[in-house]
């Protein structure tokens, strides 16, 4: 019996998206076409049975996806994100509990030190431990060509970006049982940055060096650090991001000739975060649409 292929080329939208600048934060039900998490796809097989995960940025975009892959999987979810963003961050919840797994909902903003801190404590408190983190969540803005960010801007995405995962994980891992795994997610943008996201590429390249320090770090304590680099991947960030014109473009510049859409990343964090991936550590994944890092 010959094997079902599915053409990874036409597997999901292959033409671009229309026109449309939204505003932040990016919500699910403004981003048209609606993205697709995995929703009615990702069938678990008990790979993540047990575990304990907190996922920032999980309300919507690829963080969902991972949410409802790890729930599927066996994993109770923390999910925190922005207070604006509480309906999509709902909607996740429901799907995480549909799974029959526990979700708790962690809002605030993790580019202030105390509330990122705070949401590691509260995850820990109320899954009864934690050894599954994910840093995903992320702020990115078209920026103009003469660099001229202003500084409350280029504070906004360093916090969000960079500091936050920095004090997540520093409040994290003393707490980390051997076995657990950090994922961060990092981007193509940070092995080729365009000059329009000038400081969101920054930061992305400074997650790479996080995520190969912290690996060799913390190692010999059993704790595994991996990241996932996606390419073009259609989420609620990228309309709101202010690219009107790139958007029926967007993802066809790749290999494969089309975004990708989030549940195409959650195989990614499932991997790093399961048993199978014991041995993987201090590696960058890519999910790029055959983009090279």
């Amino acid at each position: 019996m010959t094997a079902h292929l599915s053409d990874p080329r036409t597997l999901h939208r292959s033409a671009g998206f229309p026109k449309d600048e939204g505003t932040q934060p990016g919500l699910t039900d403004n981003t048209h076409p609606r993205p697709d998490h995995g929703e009615d796809s990702y069938a678990g097989s008990a790979r993540l049975t047990g575990r304990r995960a907190l996922i920032t940025g999980g309300d919507s975009g690829i963080g969902r996806a991972v949410a409802i892959a790890f729930a599927r999987e066996g994993a109770d979810v923390a999910l925190s994100f922005l207070p604006d963003e509480q309906e999509d961050a709902a909607d996740t919840a429901a799907l995480i509990e549909d799974a029959g797994r526990s979700a708790v909902l962690l809002p605030g903003d993790v580019g202030d030190e105390e509330v990122a801190v705070g949401v590691v404590e509260e995850a820990r408190r109320r899954l009864g431990g934690l050894d599954l983190l994910v840093l995903n969540a992320a702020y990115q803005k078209q920026r103009a060509e003469d660099a001229g960010i202003p500084t409350a801007e280029f504070d906004r995405v360093m916090r969000t970006n960079l500091y936050a995962p920095f004090w997540m994980a520093r409040e994290a891992i003393p707490h980390l049982p051997a076995g657990a795994s950090i994922i961060v997610t990092t981007s193509i943008q940070g092995f080729s940055p365009s000059p329009d996201l000038l400081d969101y590429a920054m930061t992305k390249a400074a997650l790479v060096a996080f995520v190969e320090a912290l690996a060799e770090q913390q190692g010999p304590a059993g704790i595994r650090v991996n990241g996932v680099a996606p390419g073009p991947i259609w989420t609620p960030l990228i309309p709101a991001t202010g690219w009107p014109d790139k958007l029926p473009e967007f993802g066809q510049d790749t290999p494969l000739g089309r975004a990708g859409q989030p549940a195409e990343l959650a195989g990614a964090y499932v991997y790093l975060a399961s048993e199978e991936a014991s041995y993987t550590a201090g590696t960058i994944l890519a999910v790029t649409g055959g983009k090279h890092l």
